[in-house]
């Protein structure tokens, strides 16, 4: 007789509790953060309802296409939708009756004045005011200036005002700190998470939601709501801030003939600063550090507490991002019209597509204004490069096919590709051996075979 598995009591239990218990969430806004976060939470077992207003996004998402590049995903999104954990809709009315927490992960494009827009995370308090019927946890997940949530209460209640209704929620605050590239364990391993809450039920919630994360070493850093906001702009602008002072460094040293990688060394040695973001090159970009820099400027500025250290980073970067096409025309003595060069990287980093404020698109801009011809290749964002750059450029087969007859050859997003490349194959290839890297990570190989480094 074959083998009959039978449903003991117990997993009958358990498969009721499963069904029970299991943390219901929604997040809506499914870009970077959103997608990523919903991934792993479904991963971890709770059952994810995504919302987007992009139609087409939330369909692709169902058929499996994947709108961003990040190492991994497509496997979790994939995992989780087979087992029934992760949804995907565009109705945020549709979500609430299923659902305690709602996590608001949408965009927080700056304005003009540098300030964050938001537009989108007000858009989803309304909503939720509009159609909500029981409690619930709004949960901030977006880049916020400090007193989004006051605002974010203050919709909610107006949208129950008008609908005659008086239905008990919580505002909290959970700020990202995902890398780009490395999401995924970021999210499963974090440093620490960091939770703004001003109530005991929305802190017993966000507690059972990260705990089977964080089991074994429960690193939720809970604090008041104000808190939690500027933690996330502290955060980032400090970590621009070693990057704009690298870069500084890295300037002098290259003025007085010092090694900028062993200065690095010896300062990132001392326990007190660690190595980490100590890196010189052409300047930061993404989609958080220029604009959170920038809102972070702007609300201090508000409140009347200008915040001149980072006022300078700011203009440190954006000086920085001129810096290899400045070294270009010195070598040529000016004469760069008609040119061939070549770009190496195009992403703001390596381990994604993500091009927002890439310093390659300063330096082609540039490149192209002065009349130079322009071949580029990047191993994950030549179809993203597409959309900001059109057919402005060449687009390169590999990197041994974007150095043809080249006068130069920038080195801009530090791709472990680029690492060990023939460089005797290369040097046969372009018409002048100038090597501009923008990255500080090529040693003696390069110059060994004939490069000008």
């Amino acid at each position: 007789m074959p083998y009959v598995q039978r449903s003991s009591p117990t997993r009958i239990f358990s498969l009721l509790y499963i069904i029970i218990y299991r943390m219901r969430i929604a997040i809506i806004g499914i870009g970077y953060v959103g997608l990523v976060s919903a991934a792993c939470f479904a991963e971890l077992g709770a059952e994810v309802f995504c919302v987007d207003v992009d139609a087409c996004k939330i369909e692709g998402l169902r058929q499996g296409v994947i709108p961003i590049y990040e190492p991994g995903l497509d496997v979790l999104v994939r995992r989780g939708m087979e087992a029934g954990r992760l949804h995907f809709g565009t109705s945020i009315a549709e979500v609430l009756p299923h659902v305690e927490i709602i996590f608001s992960a949408v965009g927080t494009p700056p304005d003009e004045d540098g300030s964050a827009d938001l537009t989108h995370v007000l858009s989803v308090a309304r909503a939720i005011g509009q159609s909500m019927k029981d409690y619930c946890l709004i949960v901030t997940k977006s880049t916020v200036p400090v007193g989004t949530y006051l605002k974010i209460r203050a919709v909610v209640e107006e949208e129950q005002r008008k609908r005659g209704v008086t239905i008990p929620f919580d505002v909290a605050s959970n700020p990202e700190f995902l890398k780009e590239g490395n999401a995924i364990e970021d999210f499963m391993r974090p440093d620490r998470v960091v939770v703004g809450v001003d109530s005991e039920r929305a802190k017993e919630l966000l507690t059972r939601l990260y705990k089977p994360i964080l089991i074994n070493n429960f690193r939720v850093l809970f604090m008041d709501i104000a808190s939690a906001e500027v933690t996330k702009y502290a955060a980032n602008a400090m970590l621009a801030t070693r990057i704009s002072f690298m870069n500084e460094v890295a300037n002098l040293c290259e003025a007085v003939g010092a090694n900028v990688s062993m200065v690095r060394q010896g300062i990132g040695s001392d326990a007190r600063i660690g190595s980490k973001f100590l890196y010189a090159g052409c300047g930061y970009g993404g989609s958080c550090f220029p604009k959170d820099v920038q809102a972070f400027i702007r609300t201090a500025q508000e409140h009347g507490r200008p915040m001149r250290v980072l006022e300078a980073v700011e203009a440190v970067n954006e000086a920085q991002k001129e810096v290899l096409f400045e070294k270009f025309v010195r070598y040529y003595h000016g004469d760069v019209a008609g040119r061939q060069v070549t770009v190496w990287g195009l992403a703001f980093k390596p381990e994604t597509d993500d091009m927002r404020q890439a310093p390659s698109l300063v330096l082609i801009d540039a490149l192209l204004k002065a009349g130079c011809q322009v071949s580029v290749y990047d191993p994950i964002a030549m179809t993203e490069a597409k959309r900001h750059l059109g057919d402005r450029v060449r687009y390169a087969r590999d990197i041994y096919d974007s150095v043809l007859d080249a006068d130069a050859i920038f080195h801009v997003t530090e791709w472990k590709a680029f690492r060990m490349p023939a460089w005797e194959v290369i040097r046969r290839s372009v018409r002048t051996p100038l090597l501009i890297d923008g990255r500080n990570v090529f040693d003696t190989a390069p110059v060994e075979a004939g490069f000008t480094l």
